[in-house]
């Protein structure tokens, strides 16, 4: 859980998000078990107000930089402003992973 708690650290404070679901979804792909390298994201701050969906996410990608370095393989995000999220609060849930995705032992 090291890498799940600093990069919910750094995009806490560096993005001031109203709501961050940040998932370790690791454990869905072939990864040795407690894996830290899957993550989503849904994550809803008024700092991305009147960016496009592109300069938000290399905001995250700029607040998360040092840690995504540490052996993160896939960030999966949604980045919403708080008059967004009102409108359509749905999840967000990743598809899986092509060829990595762990097999059920039948």
């Amino acid at each position: 859980m090291i890498l799940e708690t600093l990069l919910r650290n750094s995009l806490t404070d560096s993005l001031d998000p109203s709501l961050l679901d940040l998932k370790n979804e690791s454990h869905d792909h072939n990864v040795p078990k407690n894996s830290e390298t899957h993550f989503r994201l849904v994550i809803v701050s008024q700092t991305f107000e009147g960016l496009s969906r592109v300069k938000r996410h290399q905001l995250v990608y700029k607040a998360a930089h040092e840690v995504l370095k540490k052996g993160v393989h896939a960030l999966a995000m949604q980045c919403f402003t708080e008059s967004e999220w009102a409108k359509d609060p749905k999840r967000f849930s990743s598809p899986p992973c092509k060829g990595g995705k762990k097999k059920d032992p039948r």
